[in-house]
């Protein structure tokens, strides 16, 4: 009996669309838009002083902890609401996954600057900087997620479809009940990495640089930022162990309690042999004063909220709904709601073609050397990537007991963020053939190895212990178990974790070929350097071409590319 259904039929996606370049015309207008009120900005920010005293540690990491979880909980709303819509409706998807693969795709270093002297126009100085700082954190944490949801979503079995079908579950008792359940695990386990990307990013949210405008937030980012720059390797390493205390104690209280939990919702026909284990887990399962409050308001709260989100539900099969036409003429509202839109897209093109006018023919010929050389490192990072966390992730997902023995280890090692070690790092790696190319390469790999190795952990941990008690009945060898089982129920996963870790590698490539430490600075060919050093300089006709170069470039990837694999995935390695 094979569990996964093979089908010739793939989906075929146009490289680009219509709605790619309105997509991008927007995102160029508002980048136009940022560049008109940074000009109203003023002239010279000074942000508060970050002291490298050990005492500062505990409240910066508390400052820290609270901006991650502000910007995590915004992700994990967006995940739910996006993928939902893009996995329920085929009208939707041709419109979501186009949007998402540009969104992803926007370097996010790129928009900071921008956002931040946007803001300062119009908010006080430390509001605009939260806020700002925020918005990055959640864009190096909300794609990843989106895309596993939206993957669990489409891959759901058709006897599970069928069942919900047969029971006419509404819309609302059939997320309740069944995909988010399904959907349960991947998204923990991308919800990890989601911590450790934005640990990767903090460095950059809580201080930067704009000319004379230095916005910088107190925070374990900041502190690690100052202290790299100071050149104080006892700073750097008292910030790495804050740090790696944080983590420990999120895993400990979060997110192993967490994966304790969802074990429940594994589709599978016996039991584990040793499910996930959490101390503070089966504490608080003990707990009278928890019981009570699930009994006296928890219970209640969800019965309220069931029967209120059932009571505008329909029953309904779960199959996608299909797109379908128009019944009748736009409102007058909405008539002119789009004219407007319009010509706000139009102003903005505009404009934005009015400033690229101004980059001069050699800034340009940089762009594109830029864009080749980076896609070189950003290939050959996901090739080294894929090497080590496809058999590391099988073996840790597959294996309770190293799971529980590894999964902190590899929490702590992806969270702590390459930035912050990388100016240490970068003295040894410049005396190496290669020098900063290769340099620029283990920042990429170190920044994006994680998103391919949490995802085929979760995807491991998803198979059903039945299907591997049927391998090991039948004396497979550990080539024919790789062929027949973990690959084909990996295949998703490694998409999901590819596109993500792509995305994320061209994301990188602006702290790491262009890297600043002890008041000296080394930059490499790269996309990423043409805009690190745009930024600095306030030229913002090469930033605005080379971050249209670059999503430009990433949106293509994505569609030739990694869509084509996800219509494998949805069509040939459904688990059924």
């Amino acid at each position: 009996m094979r569990p996964f259904r093979y089908s010739p039929a793939l989906p075929q996606t146009p490289p680009f669309t219509v709605g790619d370049g309105l997509i991008i015309l927007g995102l160029a207008s508002l980048l136009y838009l940022g560049v008109r009120l940074a000009i109203s900005a003023p002239a010279v920010v000074a942000g508060p002083d970050i002291s490298l005293s050990p005492a500062a540690l505990p409240w910066y990491a508390l400052l820290s902890t609270g901006r991650m979880a502000a910007a995590y909980a915004l992700s994990l709303l967006f995940s739910l609401v996006y993928g939902y819509a893009a996995a329920r409706s085929r009208t939707a998807e041709r419109v979501l996954l186009p949007l998402l693969d540009v969104l992803q795709s926007v370097p996010i270093l790129s928009f900071l600057p921008v956002v931040l002297l946007g803001l300062s126009t119009v908010l006080p100085q430390g509001l605009a900087a939260e806020l700002a700082a925020i918005v990055l954190i959640f864009t190096s944490q909300a794609w990843n997620m989106t895309y596993s949801f939206y993957q669990s979503l489409s891959t759901i079995p058709a006897e599970l479809r069928e069942a919900a079908a047969i029971f006419r579950l509404d819309p609302w008792l059939r997320f309740k009940t069944l995909e988010l359940p399904f959907a349960a695990m991947g998204l923990i386990w991308n919800s990890m990495m989601s911590w450790a990307g934005g640990w990767f990013f903090l460095m950059a949210a809580e201080i930067f640089q704009v000319g004379a405008r230095d916005f910088r937030l107190p925070g374990l980012g900041s502190y690690l930022q100052t202290a790299a720059n100071a050149g104080d390797l006892p700073a750097i390493l008292g910030g790495v162990a804050a740090l790696i205390l944080v983590i420990v104690l999120l895993d400990q209280f979060v997110w192993r309690p967490v994966l304790a939990w969802a074990d429940k919702f594994k589709l599978e026909m016996v039991a584990g042999e040793q499910p996930p284990a959490s101390w503070f887990f089966d504490l608080l399962a003990r707990s009278w004063l928890l019981e009570q409050a699930g009994r006296r308001v928890w219970g209640p709260l969800t019965e309220w909220i069931d029967s209120a989100l059932r009571a505008r539900g329909q029953g309904g099969p779960i199959e996608r709904a299909e797109s379908r036409p128009g019944g009748g003429r736009a409102s007058p509202a909405a008539l002119v709601a789009g004219a407007i839109l319009a010509l706000a897209l139009a102003y903005g093109g505009v404009r934005a073609l009015l400033l690229l006018r101004g980059v001069t023919a050699p800034e340009w010929l940089q762009v594109g050397q830029g864009v080749l050389a980076t896609f070189l490192r950003v290939s050959v990072s996901l090739v080294i990537a894929m090497l080590w966390t496809i058999p590391a992730g099988v073996a840790i997902g597959a294996n309770r007991r190293l799971a529980a023995l590894l999964q902190p280890v590899v929490q702590v090692v992806a969270s702590v963020p390459a930035t912050a070690l990388f100016p240490v790092l970068l003295l040894a790696l410049l005396r190496l053939p290669g020098g900063l190319n290769l340099a620029a390469v283990f920042l990429m790999l170190l920044g994006t190895q994680w998103y391919l190795l949490f995802n085929v952990i979760a995807g491991a941990s998803a198979i059903p212990q039945d299907l591997r008690y049927t391998t090991a009945l039948l004396r497979l060898s550990p080539l024919e178990r790789w062929k027949t089982l973990y690959l084909p129920a990996l295949f998703p996963y490694i998409v999901t974790g590819g596109i993500t870790a792509s995305g994320g590698a061209w994301n990188a490539s602006i702290v790491a070929e262009y890297v600043e430490f002890a008041g000296q600075a080394a930059a490499v060919t790269g996309v990423g350097a043409v805009i690190a050093q745009a930024t600095g300089a306030g030229n913002y006709g090469q930033l605005l071409a080379g971050t249209l170069a670059l999503i430009i470039t990433v949106v293509f990837i994505n569609r030739t590319f990694w869509r084509w694999l996800y219509g494998i995935a949805e069509t040939r390695f459904r688990m059924e």
